[in-house]
């Protein structure tokens, strides 16, 4: 099996302008990635290979530079993920800036958790989610899930600190279609450890808001 990388050169290929029009940079002079000269390089190879085909001389064409073999298996064009840290006194999931009490239809609720790197759960899917809003069912006395991240009326905030110290804030935009009630707040993460001389070991955390009411206007 033969694997092919192929990237902008591949796709935006097609998007040839002249000299004059390149220097516009509109759409498709900006999608030029070769330069001004684009065109004129393209004429100058295409007469070649022509003359090449029409004479039966392609063979004796140059082949032009090869690309360089680049080994898959580390090609990576993100840093390295540091070990998660928890300021002292906490740990992960640990609600740093709770919730209101109430809120009203359309106002936003969010709540901010001790974090962990979300690059951390990419290959780790004890949860399918970073966050679920939930809400309290007084016949069962359990917490069903009525939103995660998927939904539009949600959003997950990860902010990066110093010393591999993160945090997570999780905005539900109130819908007036929610209905009123009791509702919390959930975030899931992994936490990153690295052993010395050992492989990095991930662990699955999870954070919990405080309940707060929804009521309507």
């Amino acid at each position: 099996m033969n694997v092919v990388i192929a990237g902008l050169c591949n796709v935006y290929t097609h998007y040839i302008t002249t000299y004059e029009e390149y220097q516009v940079q509109r759409y498709e002079a900006a999608s030029t990635i070769y330069g001004p000269h684009t065109l004129s390089a393209y004429i100058q190879l295409f007469r070649e290979l022509a003359r090449g085909i029409a004479t039966n001389t392609v063979q004796d064409l140059p082949t032009g530079p090869e690309p360089p073999f680049i080994n898959i298996t580390n090609l990576t064009l993100l840093p390295v993920v540091l070990a998660d840290v928890a300021p002292i006194n906490t740990t992960f999931g640990d609600v740093v800036q709770e919730v209101q009490p109430q809120y009203r239809l359309g106002e936003v609720a969010e709540v901010t958790f001790v974090g962990a790197n979300p690059r951390n759960s990419a290959e780790n899917t004890t949860h399918q989610t970073f966050l679920t809003i939930e809400k309290y069912e007084n016949i069962s006395g359990n917490w069903h899930v009525m939103y995660n991240d998927a939904s539009w009326d949600t959003r997950f905030h990860w902010t990066k600190g110093i010393l591999g110290r993160s945090t997570a804030k999780v905005e539900w935009h109130i819908p007036d279609s929610a209905e009123p009630g009791v509702y919390r707040i959930q975030y899931f993460g992994h936490y990153k450890t690295q052993p010395f001389l050992k492989p990095a070991q991930f662990y699955p955390f999870n954070g919990t808001s405080s309940a707060f009411k929804v009521v309507k206007l």
